[in-house]
């Protein structure tokens, strides 16, 4: 029997479905006169996110930090929560790309609030850096897949407003935030500057990000990706699998929540572990016994036939997404339950 496999949604591999659709695509250069099957998914991405265009990027890391690169100014700051994937896992792109330092803003749960963003705006002065732009990681990676609140999201573009900061919204997972807070995708991103939004992450495709920004500033995006290396030619054999995810997948995306509970409902039978309740389709999982690792536990659960991640010292990461069934998860948080003990 094959592991059942939970260390992250970008594990999935493309149905035979996606498969022909990616076949069937009608390609174009999409450097030289544009990719029709391309255009179609980024006409489609920018509708569902409320922005007036979008451009299809290779990687969420490009797409990022086109976004920042859009929203701020060389030797300026970037204001965003100290545990953001932009500040851990893109390797200080921020700095070495758009010439900007970070202003990591410490919070309890990895969720943003107005108050805290505001302390962190600097006065005018001389001898400090100014804030030229603001960043929002929804749902947050690092802090099990939180969901940022709908009041406080709109109380920092509110603020942003004031302040004429640009937003960028980290959106990897933005079609989990919207389910999980049952709102419009167009909701979630409304006072935002720029978005991204992963299509390889929970909808199944096998690659593909897109930045959505308003009307007029596609020659400005297109202009950092082609620095960046992100242009691309028959991109529509890509492009299809994300049109093909948006009809199929992204409706059933609510499933890999209910399935996280249910992991961490079964998991948390076990006194030696503490699931963090998931808001969304990551279960972080404590281990609460003496002398516990995660990385030995890491191990001992691969060989039993369940892979996760270790997410610290004595913390572990689950992920849900539509390669795994309800009885492969609920045998896995068995599994975990048992081996753990």
């Amino acid at each position: 029997m094959s592991a059942i496999d939970l260390r992250s949604d970008t594990v999935t591999k493309p149905s035979a479905a996606m498969r022909r659709a990616m076949a069937d695509a009608e390609v174009g250069d999409d450097v030289l006169d544009g990719d029709p099957t391309t255009r179609r998914l980024e006409q489609r991405v920018a509708e569902l996110l409320g922005k007036g265009d979008a451009l299809f990027f290779p990687t969420g890391t490009q797409a990022n930090q086109t976004g920042v690169a859009m929203c701020t100014t060389p030797g300026t700051e970037l204001v965003l929560e100290a545990n953001a994937h932009l500040v851990h896992y893109e390797i200080a792109g921020v700095a070495l790309l758009a010439g900007v330092q970070i202003r990591p803003v410490t919070t309890p749960d990895g969720l943003l609030s107005r108050d805290l963003v505001k302390a962190a705006l600097r006065p005018a002065s001389p001898h400090v850096p100014r804030v030229s732009g603001i960043a929002i990681e929804n749902t947050h990676n690092a802090a099990g897949g939180r969901v940022l609140p709908l009041d406080r999201l709109q109380a920092i573009t509110a603020l942003a407003a004031e302040r004429n900061l640009p937003v960028h919204l980290d959106g990897a997972r933005l079609w989990n935030a919207a389910a999980a807070l049952n709102q419009k995708l167009s909701t979630l991103t409304a006072g935002v500057a720029t978005v991204m939004v992963s299509l390889s992450k929970g909808l199944g495709c096998p690659v593909g990000s897109c930045l959505a920004f308003d009307v007029g500033r596609r020659a400005e995006a297109w202009e950092i990706r082609k620095r960046l290396g992100g242009g691309m030619r028959q991109s529509g054999i890509l492009a299809a699998a994300g049109l093909y995810a948006l009809d199929v997948n992204l409706p059933r995306i609510a499933e890999d929540h209910a399935n996280a509970k249910a992991f961490a409902a079964i998991v948390g039978e076990n006194q030696a572990l503490r699931p963090v309740p998931p808001d969304s389709n990551i279960v972080m999982v404590d281990l609460t016994r003496e002398g516990d690792a995660a990385d030995r536990a890491v191990t001992g659960l691969a060989a039993a036939g369940v892979l996760c991640t270790a997410f610290g010292p004595r913390r572990l990461r689950f992920i849900t997404h539509l390669d795994v069934s309800r009885a492969e998860v609920e045998r896995a948080a068995g599994i975990v339950a048992t081996v753990l003990a």
